[in-house]
Parts: C-alpha cells; sequence; structure tokens
C-alpha cells in the first residue's frame, strides 16, 4: 500500500518487516509511515534515532584483570518539536508498535493527539539512504576487534612492563574499552542516515610514593576506526614516559602560589581550553544565556595570535565522525580567528532558538538522551613561534608539562591541577614542581595567550554536558599564557 493513500485506522494492521540484526533498507518504510503519522499529528518536527552498542572494558591491576565489563543495549529516541518546544522519548522497543506508541507519548506530552481515524498520514519522502558504514569499509569492524583474553593479555604484558620502569610503584592500572556503535537517523525534514562508529582507548595509571612524597601519573591514548588499535598500542613508549614523570614528580618541590607566566604543553594542555572556553561557545549555553560570548560573534575575545577550530574530520582522532547524531555529515567549523569569534556550535535546536547555522554537532551519549550542541575535535591552531620563542620570553615561569584534572563554573571561572610542572628560569626548565592550580576566567586567559608554536598535538577526552558523556578531542601546539594565577603552598 503506497502511504499516500493510507488513512490513520489503518495502522495498527500493518505488519512491517525490519532488518533486526542491521539497520538498513528495510526500515524506511516503517520509519517514513511514523514519521508521516507524527506528522499529521502538527508537530513541526519529527526525528528517530535508533542505536545499537556492544561495549566492553578491561581493567588490569597489579598483575591481575579485576575487571571484565561487557555492555549490549538497543534502542531508539523519539524528538518531537512543536513550534520552538520539544519533547524526548526513548525505548527499547524497536517492534513498529513500540516506536508509534514512544511517538504517540511525546506527542501527547506536548499537547498533540493522533490524527482522526479517516485522516490521511502524509508520505514522507525521505533522502536516498546515506550509509556511511558500508560505503566506508566498516561492517567487519566488530569482529575483527581484539578479543577478551587478547585484551587481557595486553595489558598484562603492559602492567608488568611498568613495574620494571617505574620506582616506588604503589598501584599499577592499565585500562581499555571498546565502544562499537550503530546508528540510523531518520527525520520529518527527509533525512535517512546510517553509521557505525568505533572507538577505543587504552592507558596507564601510575601511584607512587616513597615515605611521604607523592606522585600520581596517567597517560591515556585514544583512537576511532582501526580494530587493530590495541594490538598496535606502544606500551613500552607509553610506560617509559610514565615512569620517567612519575619519578621526577615523587621528589619535587610545592610550587608557591602568586602570578606568573606559563607555557602549556601540547595534546592535552587544550583541556583547559575545551573546558573554560569551548562550551561557551556551544548554542546550548546561549539558550540559557550563561555564556559572556552570546553576542561577541564577529568581535574581538581573544589575543590577535590565537585561531582556534572544532571538526569532525581528522583522521582517527577520538572526536571523528563522519555524521553526527542528528544525520548531518561532518565538517570543520573556524570558531576564532587571529582573536575574533567567527562561529558558534550549533546543533538543530540551538538553529531553531538562537539562529546560528547547524555545524554538524548535534552529539548525545546513547538513544537516552537528545542530541546537543556539543564539541568534536577542538583546539587551538598552529602558531607562527618557534619552541626557543616561548621559552625565552619567560624569565621567571611554570612549564605545564601535563594537565589533571579541574572544574569549571557556568561563566567560565576554571581551576585545573598540573599533574607535572617545572620552573622557568632565565628561559630554562631548571626544577620539578608539584602541587600547581591554574585559577582563572575564560574571559581573561583567552587574552593572554599571546604565544603558540607550530608543534601541535591532539589528545583523547570525555566530555559531560545536558546530552550525557561522549568522546572528544582536546588539543593545541605548546603555547604562552602571559599571566595567570597559580595556586600552591
Amino acid at each position: 500500500m503506497s502511504p499516500t493513500l493510507l488513512i490513520s485506522k489503518e495502522l495498527p494492521t500493518l505488519d512491517y518487516t525490519s532488518n533486526r540484526d542491521r539497520f538498513d533498507l528495510s526500515w524506511q518504510a516503517s520509519l517514513s509511515t511514523l514519521l508521516g503519522l507524527g506528522r499529521a499529528s502538527g508537530a513541526d518536527f519529527v526525528e528517530f534515532f535508533l542505536e545499537k552498542v556492544n561495549y566492553i572494558s578491561c581493567l588490569a591491576e597489579e598483575d591481575a584483570i579485576t575487571s571484565l565489563s561487557p555492555r549490549l543495549s538497543t534502542g531508539c529516541g523519539v524528538r518531537v518539536f512543536r513550534g520552538k518546544g520539544d519533547c524526548y522519548v526513548s525505548t527499547n522497543d524497536l517492534s513498529f508498535t513500540g516506536l508509534k506508541n514512544a511517538l504517540e507519548k511525546a506527542l501527547s506530552i506536548l499537547g498533540l493527539d493522533l490524527p482522526s481515524p479517516l485522516s490521511h498520514i502524509p508520505e514522507i519522502n525521505l533522502e536516498m539512504f546515506r550509509d556511511y558504514a558500508t560505503v566506508k569499509g566498516k561492517e567487519d569492524w566488530l569482529k575483527n576487534c581484539s578479543s577478551m583474553q587478547e585484551m587481557s593479555e595486553i595489558l598484562l604484558k603492559a602492567n608488568d612492563y611498568l613495574n620494571k620502569k617505574a620506582n616506588h610503584a604503589q598501584s599499577r592500572r592499565a585500562v581499555y574499552f571498546r565502544d562499537w556503535q550503530e546508528v540510523l537517523v531518520a527525520a520529518s525534514d527527509g533525512t535517512f542516515a546510517r553509521d557505525i562508529r568505533l572507538t577505543q582507548s587504552v592507558g596507564y595509571s601510575l601511584l607512587c610514593a616513597d615515605g611521604a612524597n607523592r606522585a600520581s601519573i596517567g597517560k591515556r591514548s585514544g583512537n576511532t576506526s582501526d580494530p587493530n588499535y590495541l594490538r598496535h598500542w606502544d606500551y613500552e613508549k607509553a610506560s617509559n614516559e610514565v615512569a620517567e614523570s612519575a619519578g621526577k614528580m615523587l621528589y619535587a618541590d610545592y610550587v608557591e602560589s602568586g602570578n606568573y607566566p606559563i607555557i602549556m604543553a601540547n595534546e592535552f594542555g587544550g583541556v583547559i581550553f575545551h573546558e573554560a572556553c569551548g562550551h561557551l561557545l556551544e548554542t546550548t549555553q546561549i539558550e540559557h544565556k550563561t555564556t559572556p560570548f552570546m553576542d561577541k560573534k564577529g568581535e574581538k575575545i581573544a589575543h590577535e595570535n590565537l585561531t582556534a577550530w572544532d571538526e569532525g574530520l581528522s583522521e582517527n582522532a577520538f572526536g571523528t565522525i563522519d555524521m553526527d547524531d542528528e544525520g548531518m555529515p561532518a565538517q570543520r567549523t573556524l570558531l576564532i580567528e587571529n582573536g575574533i569569534l567567527k562561529n558558534f556550535i550549533s546543533d538543530r535546536t540551538g538553529f531553531m532558538r538562537t539562529g546560528h547555522p547547524r555545524t554538524g554537532s548535534g552529539r548525545r551519549q546513547s538513544y537516552a538522551y537528545a542530541a546537543a550542541s556539543r564539541m568534536r575535535n577542538t583546539y587551538i591552531a598552529p602558531g607562527n613561534y618557534s619552541m626557543d620563542d616561548l621559552f625565552n620570553s619567560v624569565d621567571k615561569g611554570i612549564y605545564c608539562k601535563q594537565m589533571g584534572g579541574g572544574s569549571v563554573g557556568a561563566t567560565g571561572e576554571f581551576n585545573f591541577s598540573v599533574s607535572e610542572a617545572y620552573l622557568i628560569e632565565n628561559g630554562q626548565i631548571t626544577k620539578p614542581l608539584k602541587g600547581a592550580t591554574l585559577i582563572g576566567t575564560a574571559t581573561d586567559i583567552m587574552n593572554k595567550i599571546s604565544m603558540s608554536s607550530q608543534d601541535l598535538g591532539l589528545a583523547a577526552g570525555f566530555c559531560g554536558s545536558v546530552s550525557g558523556s561522549i568522546y572528544v578531542t582536546v588539543g593545541q601546539p605548546h603555547l604562552k599564557v602571559d599571566s595567570i594565577t597559580v595556586g600552591g603552598r
């Protein structure tokens, strides 16, 4: 029966056969009908997000595997818009009846009723199926990943090697996870797209102690798209770096509090830009009027030497995606150019409520969350200075080689611990320091990042916000901050 001839009373008699093993074209007919039903009920926009997940994590502590945690899930999120208001309902019943019930619940919350029995259900013309999983050869990714036995063996070898390299080790942890996800997005604007994602991360956590001296150092890396990632992990190199850093920090002097110029290392040093500025450029912040940058587009918000990007295209980076969770293809978004705010990070809701164009940034942890504007690979671009230029510009300051944890307020106030730091005197690194905390605000620090080197580095990170926890990349080259408050002793 053609959807254009379908009337509401016939819906209970329909028997769609959709492939339960994968999201393919067999889902088109049922989703097209349900999208039409939502529109016939008075919704301005309807979206279905279908998801399957196969996840496992493995933890080695000392010389034993202490945790193997698999997780399988399947479900769908249904989002309905009426004007600028929206409602989100999720279900793990992917039958036609189950999806229809979820849609009906979302409609009722917005005060919408199903059409009368003799009402026609309009046809929703979905686009030609965009199947990134098939086109890019992702179908065999899952079966080619490391088995549970293999991942256990690798982590135990890694922990054994770390034990040989680290002095005064009190705790050794090696951890790995693999997250395989298949998604299908169908929406009443015609969106119809499928993808498979494979995200993996592996790393060390080392605690050393000698009397009253303590040092805790971690190192983690992440990847998308490579089933052989764990097999290729250079745990010996990672172990050498972690053990060396812990050894230096174990007997380091405590930093003295004060205002200092600092040089921040590349890679994970970019977490401060991510937290203190990146979140303030998401349209969710504009909607809630909690960003100082909401009306600053086209204005100077940072030092003229600073340019920053957010994108989903860097090969194998932790935040790389072929399409976002609203079915929009990934792209590069110029956030800041020579200190001038150029664009915000926007999803469908952000566009509808703020007018800022979508940037392929609608992301969510799972089908249990509605998508929101979220970062992908976010970093400060390389500058025109050498490393020597940066260090030679500092008479007395601090080199922040590795960042630790921290917190950020709603409008950009932040404090971040530095897990590995060194004193700079007359342009030279002289001794290790511990106990440093960087304290400041986004609006202030952005105008004090005056020099960037050419060695852009990216690092894997995890980001929590209104749509759950997602995988992101943070990054930057080495850069100089002219002055910042450093908490210590």
